[in-house]
């Protein structure tokens, strides 16, 4: 039996075609350099593999939200500039300090747990500093900026810290000219210069996402941040699939068949009976549920390649399995089912089913569960 047909479901990633999207989003960057934003498990494709593979095609920083995801990397013997952004009080400032992991700060509490782990660690911590430009989430308002970079200069007096970043997030860059883009770009302009003029000398200035880095130019400043664009799915499906953005789908999802029956008419199928077979037809049973990240909200809409069509998940979707209505065809167990992919075969896409899902593609991808191995392919 080959390697797919005796696993029950895997999501194959393919390593090459990240290495290609690094490529692209590079040259689409300018002279900027470039983050690979692998937090999430790499939005569930795996941290390490694609952050190794990043690094070889050029990337020269990785991204992680949660210092945990940045501390792993580290471990498993990742070099180059780490950064991760995601803080609580208390959390492991000096142990990602002591494992040369720039560290995000928002507000003084953070800055002042920075500066009391850099002088348990001995060492000089790295800074960036993030405002919130217009996004209304993490980061420091304008009005509480002067206090902030005022006692960050104080701490890099004293040897505590050095600032590294100066930085930013974009609420709606997957819209191009939405007003916000060009209001945000303006504040983070004017932070960015009161920061430096109060003798703050970053390395990097950074404010652009993935469509940022496709749509948005101008705000490429010293580094861009690129996440879903990174594993080949478009940020921005209303201007472009990922093809027109040159880039190519990294995870392939797919099953092995557990079961192939024939059913008369009026057969109910699985909870709720929401689908009732019109005619006598052939179902195949697929093992894959909501516990492996299959959108239940998808049951009746997901669309599923299986014995060379395209079809409809028929009634619900469950916790470990559901069924498709192959209409009278025939397959076998074992037989290959392909939720989503790149398309070349003609099975459906990560936005595919996001569409089935009224959710996004980034949703889709990072939510396939833990139970689903990760094959790594084109290392």
């Amino acid at each position: 039996m080959n390697e797919k047909a005796s696993l029950r479901a895997r999501a194959e990633i393919d390593l090459a075609a990240l290495r290609a999207n690094v490529r692209e989003l590079r040259a689409r960057a300018g002279g900027a350099q470039l983050m690979a934003v692998v937090k999430s498990d790499a939005y569930g494709h795996g941290a390490e593999p694609c952050a190794r593979a990043a690094l070889e095609a050029g990337a020269t920083w990785l991204g992680t939200a949660t210092p945990q995801e940045a501390l792993a990397l580290r471990e498993a013997g990742l070099g180059g500039r780490v950064m991760c952004w995601l803080w609580t009080p208390g959390g492991p400032w000096r142990e990602a300090i002591e494992a040369d992991i720039d560290v995000s700060v928002s507000g003084l509490w953070a800055l002042r747990e920075v500066v009391t782990a850099a002088g348990e660690a001995g060492r000089t911590a790295r800074v960036h500093l993030k405002a919130d430009t217009g996004l209304g989430r993490n980061g420091c308002q304008p009005a509480d900026w002067p206090e902030l970079v005022a006692e960050a200069r104080a701490a890099e007096e004293t040897g505590a810290v050095t600032v590294t970043g100066l930085w930013s997030h974009f609420a709606c860059a997957d819209e191009p000219g939405h007003p916000s883009i060009a209001a945000q770009l303006s504040v983070f302009r004017d932070m960015v210069a009161y920061a430096e003029k109060a003798g703050v000398e970053p390395e990097v200035r950074h404010i652009a996402n993935s469509p940022a880095t496709l749509t948005v130019p101008e705000s490429h400043f010293d580094l861009v941040r690129t996440g879903i664009a990174l594993y080949g799915i478009s940020p921005s499906p209303e201007l472009g699939t990922p093809a027109d953005f040159g880039l190519r789908p990294v995870m392939t999802l797919s099953a092995s068949v557990a079961l192939v029956k024939q059913v008369p008419a009026g057969h109910g199928i699985s909870y709720g009976h929401h689908y009732t077979t019109p005619s006598e037809t052939t179902l195949a049973l697929v093992p894959l549920g909501y516990a492996d990240g299959i959108p239940r909200h998808a049951s009746g809409r997901g669309p599923v390649l299986v014995a060379g069509r395209v079809r409809t998940v028929a009634g619900r979707v469950a916790m470990d399995q559901f069924v498709v209505d192959l209409e009278g065809d025939r397959t076998e167990p074992g037989a290959e089912a392909v939720l989503f992919g790149p398309g070349d075969r003609g099975e459906p896409t990560a936005e595919d089913w996001a569409v089935a899902a009224d959710t996004i593609a980034y949703e889709i991808v990072t939510r396939i569960g833990t139970r689903v191995p990760r094959v790594h392919v084109g290392a």
